[in-house]
């Protein structure tokens, strides 16, 4: 039976409920033209200025490559900027929020917490702080292979 096969799969369910979750947060932030990576890389920066871009890849789990790109587009918009803050590596640039991205920062938050409360409705809360632990340690396991 097919049925079976899915059941089982954490491909299968993990994507399934990645396109679920996906569709709510770009609903979410898209309110504010942002999509949801670079929502909580603006948050991220907001929350703790001046983290140089392998900081930030570490932190979001993403390739530095992919920072690059998210960093890129958020200085297009004037949201964020790079500085160097001291002479010992010239290559190392830190990442700053710019004026807009603070004035950002009450509607970025605000739309997380609206997120969260939604999933703790949907799912309830002791579930959903069980799903995110699980999720974490799950894929803290594969860094450890």
């Amino acid at each position: 039976m097919l049925v079976a096969m899915f059941e089982r799969c954490l491909y299968f369910n993990a994507n399934a409920l990645t396109r679920r979750v996906n569709r709510e947060w770009e609903r979410a932030y898209g309110e504010l033209g942002l999509s949801p990576s670079h929502a909580y890389l603006l948050r991220l920066i907001l929350a703790q200025p001046g983290l140089t871009q392998k900081q930030i890849a570490a932190e979001l789990r993403l390739e530095k490559s992919t920072v690059t790109r998210f960093i890129d587009a958020l200085e297009d918009r004037g949201y964020l900027r790079r500085i160097r803050i001291s002479d010992d590596d010239g290559r190392v640039l830190h990442v700053m929020p710019t004026a807009k991205a603070k004035r950002l920062q009450p509607r970025l938050e605000e739309i997380g917490e609206r997120l969260y409360r939604r999933m703790q409705r949907l799912l309830g809360r002791e579930h959903m702080g069980e799903l995110v632990a699980g999720l974490r340690e799950t894929s803290s396991a594969f860094d450890e292979e």
